[in-house]
């Protein structure tokens, strides 16, 4: 937090992943290896490049640039000339561990869509299926293309839709969960495909999901919870 009057704070200029070209100049601006205030300059060496989260899950659209970005820069804005921001500076590609003038940043579209919830809520509001998954490893053994639902959140859209859960019956065998292999016209292989498809959806709406169940495939109305009321 900043203890200071409103009055003598100014927000950044926001600029637009839509009007970003390769080549043209950037700034990169962090605190790498604790070097408070530090400004390094390359340019966009590419677009629409797709990173991996810590989690497993792909970052798509991330903007990849030489300016030179080190550990502490993480967090840190990426500026275009006209002191926009442009992208917030995540991770770099080094076999090192030193920069090797490949870096990347989240697109500041990214930032549009989150900030204001972090405001309302302090945390994304998120929009769910209301569901827990079968690990992705977990499948591997059966030969599933999609996503097998573990369990639904009584109240949830889910439930509601009527999608079943994993089930353990009394005699120790497992009926299995319905298995999402699609939302809308989007196809769902895994749960890079589910995660990055709801990214484009709101709490509220009404999607359409695919589902397998005992070998057929079905279609059902689900409409989108928040990852507030879960809170």
């Amino acid at each position: 937090k900043i203890d200071a009057p409103v009055e003598v704070l100014k927000p950044i200029m926001i600029g637009s992943y839509s009007d970003l070209k390769v080549g043209q100049s950037v700034f990169a601006i962090g605190n790498p290896f604790g070097l408070d205030y530090t400004l390094t300059t390359g340019v966009i060496s590419a677009l629409g490049r797709e990173i991996q989260a810590q989690n497993g899950t792909k970052i798509r659209d991330v903007i990849q640039t030489d300016a030179a970005i080190n550990p502490g820069n993480s967090g840190g804005p990426l500026l275009d000339s006209s002191r926009r921001l442009i992208g917030v500076n995540t991770m770099i590609y080094s076999p090192s561990g030193a920069s090797a003038g490949i870096g990347f940043a989240i697109p500041v579209d990214a930032v549009n869509w989150a900030v204001p919830d972090l405001i309302e809520y302090g945390q994304v509001n998120k929009p769910l299926l209301g569901i827990e998954i079968v690990p992705q490893q977990s499948l591997a053994r059966y030969d599933i293309d999609g996503v097998m639902i573990m369990d639904v959140y009584e109240g949830s859209g889910a439930d509601q839709a009527g999608l079943r859960p994993l089930i353990r019956m009394r005699d120790g065998a497992i009926q299995l969960g319905d298995i999402i292999v699609g939302i809308n016209e989007e196809s769902i292989s895994n749960y890079s495909d589910l995660v990055n498809v709801l990214e484009k959806y709101a709490a509220e709406d009404v999607i359409k999901v695919s589902y397998v169940r005992d070998s057929r495939t079905y279609e059902t109305d689900l409409t989108l919870g928040s990852s507030v009321q879960y809170q």
